[in-house]
């Protein structure tokens, strides 16, 4: 009888007096005693009201019945489509919704319908997939900003692809203690990238120049990377390097001459195929013939030989041994000595090799100098005492 006089009702009342007729009706629904037939006739009459012209309508229903495990399945199913300003109180909390409903609606949905669900709590690691695959920037950072996201190492790495480039995505991932060392690395390859593209579009460098920059920048914080990582991360992180084509010699040679033998032996073990211990062998063989045929194998190129050579036997002869040497930064002593070698060889006098030595020898002076500096000022200083 209720429901009847309510039919009757709203076929004249207006929009919001309707919608706040439909909360009271959904509530009763959920929290009151009804018989069996009111319980069947009010929610055939919320059927009814799914097609109500006011979105007002179709909004009441949706916030009582969006936190409700006893709301009607096909209503929520309903609202679930609707347009956002409707759906989005169930995409946020609907219990009723399936993992397999939700990356439907991802799929389909505009940006709005993308970050309500990606705020939900929990968030199944297949749903989050699907934002990473093909959600707008902002719904992958609400995947990324929640705490309760399941987020699987391809779905970072899928969202780096895409969204690398936006500063907001790149700090949020950055700042995540479980992303992975390749992952990181991918960020900062594409940092570099968008550093250059904008100093090329700002006519300050030359689209070449500032591309060199760049990668240069990129290998010097990859090396910087890999020596902050635990060793057992480095081989993924060389992998991931070689597939994208960034594992090159000159980033081998930085890392060497950086004294980071982690990353440099990892590298010519993917180069060369060769397991890790065969590689340390022959690399720490009192012969330089093993490193040579390691070299070759890697098929690393003929012009960098002789400073890998260089490098290598310094290391055997303890260059480094009295060094401080963290594996992160170019090591002075070493570049130096090694320029030095190269340049005794008269066909390498006017080679790239030598000019990217003297480059890597500038570069190492200068973060010798401001290491100085910074450890300068920060040991206490005493003011001088004026004798009388």
């Amino acid at each position: 009888m209720i429901v009847r006089q309510f039919l009757q009702w709203i076929r004249n009342a207006p929009s919001g007096e309707r919608a706040d007729a439909t909360s009271a009706l959904a509530r009763a629904y959920l929290h009151s005693d009804l018989s069996a037939d009111d319980r069947a006739a009010a929610e055939g009459a919320m059927i009814m009201l799914l097609d109500d012209p006011s979105p007002l309508v179709r909004r009441a229903l949706s916030t009582v019945f969006a936190s409700s495990q006893a709301a009607p399945a096909v209503i929520v199913h309903a609202l679930a489509a609707d347009q956002p300003d409707v759906a989005c109180p169930l995409l946020e909390r609907s219990p009723l919704l399936r993992d397999a409903d939700l990356v439907d609606l991802v799929a389909s949905g505009n940006a709005e319908v993308q970050i309500a669900i990606a705020s939900r709590f929990p968030l199944g690691r297949s749903v989050s997939a699907a934002i990473a695959e093909v959600g707008a920037a902002a719904a992958c950072l609400a995947v990324l900003e929640n705490p309760d996201a399941e987020l699987a190492t391809f779905s970072l790495d899928r969202i780096v692809e895409r969204f690398g480039h936006l500063a907001a995505i790149r700090e949020n991932l950055l700042a995540r203690d479980d992303l992975p060392a390749a992952t990181r690395q991918a960020l900062l390859a594409k940092l570099s990238q968008t550093l250059a593209g904008f100093v090329a579009a700002r006519q300050w460098l030359p689209q070449d120049h500032a591309e060199d920059t760049a990668r240069q920048a990129c290998e010097k914080a990859t090396v910087t990377l890999a020596a902050d990582v635990p060793a057992d991360e480095v081989p993924a992180l060389v992998s991931y390097l070689r597939s994208s084509g960034q594992l090159t010699a000159g980033l081998i040679l930085r890392a060497l001459l950086s004294g980071n033998t982690v990353l440099f032996e990892e590298a010519l073990a993917d180069l060369s195929g060769l397991p890790i211990d065969a590689v340390v062998n022959l690399i720490h063989d009192r012969t330089i013939a093993g490193f040579h045929a390691l070299y070759r194998k890697a098929q690393l190129p003929d012009l960098a030989y002789p400073a890998f050579r260089a490098a290598v036997i310094a290391l055997r002869e303890g260059i480094l041994a009295t060094e401080r040497c963290n594996g992160s930064q170019l090591n002075r002593r070493m570049v130096e000595h090694v320029l030095d070698r190269c340049a005794e060889d008269s066909h390498l006098t006017v080679s790239p090799l030598i000019a990217l030595l003297q480059r890597y020898s500038v570069e190492a002076a200068r973060e010798e100098a401001r290491t100085f500096c910074q450890d300068l000022v920060a040991e206490p200083f005493e003011q001088p005492r004026l004798v009388a």
